[in-house]
């Protein structure tokens, strides 16, 4: 589930399925998308927060929801949660704990402020699940830790540690697992006394140089995800998840 509330400017969206290391189901994402566009529309609310458990941030995509309920087109509620993020004009702070699996890292590239744990885990498996980069990490991973370390993460799927992603800019600080939320209520709150016109514009200004690069990306990237995701290789991927055995991609070309 997903938890919501509004309390001194800031917009608090609490990813809350800790019995499933809060993987994400449609609905969940649906969830998400409209906490965004509430906060965007509230003038109370300066700096949206996202946050997951004390034990793990999101273990990516609920599978089972994933592959039963595919996004189709991009007014699939994942699409929705991506696209408000990515287009919030307000800034958008997340605090990391535990694992941050596929789309648990790919949102941090749309965050503003990112503060984890010194023990969080991230990963981009997709190319061992037979698909490919989404929602414009292909570039936003490249630009931030440069292609050599990029094509490490994303073609190899290895996991990133937290002193990695420190390293490759997907994160602005590290700290102590109890004080991560702390931390970055603090950094949004400081958000309340400056000009909100100000940082809207400012961020607008940042992003805008590959803006519509990232959303052509992001359409590309879409297709491509579709189309792999109803291959062979990605079956076969899935297929040894849920048997819990290691996939054989020896007789893919």
């Amino acid at each position: 589930m997903i938890k919501t509330e509004h309390s001194e400017g800031i917009a608090r969206i609490e990813i809350a399925r800790p019995e499933k290391k809060n993987a994400i189901t449609a609905a969940m994402y649906q969830s998400m998308a409209e906490a965004i566009v509430a906060a965007h529309d509230d003038a109370r609310v300066r700096a949206i927060l996202i946050h997951g458990q004390p034990e793990v941030f999101t273990a990516g995509n609920d599978l089972e929801d994933f592959l039963k309920n595919p996004p189709q087109g991009m007014d699939a509620p994942v699409f929705q949660f991506m696209a408000a993020l990515g287009n919030a004009e307000k800034p958008v702070v997340a605090a990391v704990h535990g694992a941050a699996v596929g789309i648990g890292t790919t949102m941090l590239a749309h965050c503003d402020l990112v503060y984890a744990a010194d023990n969080a885990m991230f990963s981009m498996p997709f190319v061992s699940l037979g698909l490919c980069a989404e929602f414009g990490s292909s570039l936003l991973i490249p630009l931030a830790a440069g292609y050599h370390k990029a094509a490490e993460k994303l073609l190899l799927s290895e996991p990133i540690s937290a002193e990695e992603a420190f390293e490759m800019k997907l994160v602005n600080r590290l700290l102590p697992p109890d004080e991560v939320l702390a931390y970055a209520q603090r950094q949004a709150a400081r958000f309340n006394s400056l000009p909100p016109a100000s940082v809207r514009e400012t961020k607008r200004l940042m992003k805008s140089g590959w803006k519509a690069v990232v959303e052509k990306l992001i359409v590309d990237e879409v297709k491509s995800f579709g189309r792999m995701l109803r291959e062979p290789e990605a079956k076969e991927a899935f297929t040894a998840f849920f048997e819990r055995r290691k996939p054989d991609f020896s007789k893919f070309g």
